[in-house]
Formats: structure tokens, C-alpha cells, sequence
């Protein structure tokens, strides 16, 4: 099935750097286990692995989303008929906003191993929000979802 220009969907995954780290991890717990002899051994290398993964996999598993006329991001979902212009931010541009240029009341799905992001302006006025920051690795395809969606809930196609 062809998604509409409408759609985006994107999980941020951990990088395979951090899948290492929790491999390390698991070594760590059976290193200090070793003492105790090779059954604690085994239980922390596989006990240690699996919970470091287990971080791992949940932190690194924040999916960004634009279906059914809302930009879904994390837990948070916000209609797009609610939100301005999408702006699709560089690596340096993205730095800068999640930095020096951030607002304490926005709302920001940031991963700090993913360089680029969107941020679009939340135009609802009940709303304190001032925008949405999502980290990214299409910012492009996602202000285009976010258009094309808008587009299509002003026409009243949703």
C-alpha cells in the first residue's frame, strides 16, 4: 500500500554504537559476577545485556508520525490544523534551536545521536506552546507530510 504524501512515519533507533555499550555492559556485570563462580558469570552477562538492551530499546524507540490529520511525536499528538509552517532545520540550524534559541514551554522529542529536525509553530492560541521541536533523519519529508496534511484538513479530505 502507497502511503500519501500525507504520511510519515519514522522510529528514532538508538545508533549501533549504543547497542555496543550495552553488549559492554553485560561483559561488566559478568566481570564482576566472576567470583562467584561460572553460573553468576553467565547470569550477569545475560542478565546486565538484556537490561542494558532493554534501555536501550525503549529510549531509542520514539516514533514520529503524520496520520489521520495529527503530527504524532513520542506520546504527544497535535492536529495539524493546529500547527503553522513546518521548517525543516540543519544540523547547525537544529543545535541552535534545542540550545541558545529553545523556549522552556516548547514541546521537543529530541535525540541527541539524530542531527537534523523539524519545528513547527503551534498556532492554536489556547495552546502555551509556542512550537513543536522533532528530531528527525528526513526534516524534509516530514515538513512535507506536515503540509500536505494541513492541505488536506483545510479541504476538508480527512
Amino acid at each position: 500500500m502507497q502511503l500519501s504524501p500525507a504520511h510519515h512515519d519514522e522510529r528514532l533507533t538508538a545508533p549501533r554504537s549504543w547497542w555496543a555499550i550495552a553488549v559492554l555492559t553485560g561483559l561488566a556485570c559478568a566481570l564482576v559476577a566472576l567470583p562467584l563462580g561460572t553460573l553468576p558469570l553467565l547470569a550477569g552477562l545475560v542478565g546486565g545485556t538484556a537490561l542494558a538492551g532493554m534501555l536501550v530499546s525503549s529510549y531509542g524507540s520514539a516514533r514520529v508520525r503524520v496520520v489521520n490529520g495529527a503530527l504524532a511525536a513520542g506520546d504527544a499528538r497535535i492536529p495539524v490544523t493546529a500547527l503553522g509552517e513546518p521548517v525543516a532545520l540543519d544540523a547547525e540550524e537544529a543545535r541552535a534551536w534545542r540550545t541558545y534559541k529553545a523556549d522552556t514551554r516548547a514541546f521537543m522529542l529530541l535525540r541527541s545521536y539524530v542531527p537534523t529536525a523539524v519545528r513547527v509553530e503551534v498556532t492554536d492560541p489556547s495552546d502555551p506552546t509556542p512550537y513543536v521541536y522533532v528530531s528527525t533523519r528526513e526534516p524534509a519529508a516530514l515538513a512535507a507530510a506536515i503540509r500536505s496534511a494541513r492541505t488536506e484538513a483545510r479541504q476538508g479530505v480527512l
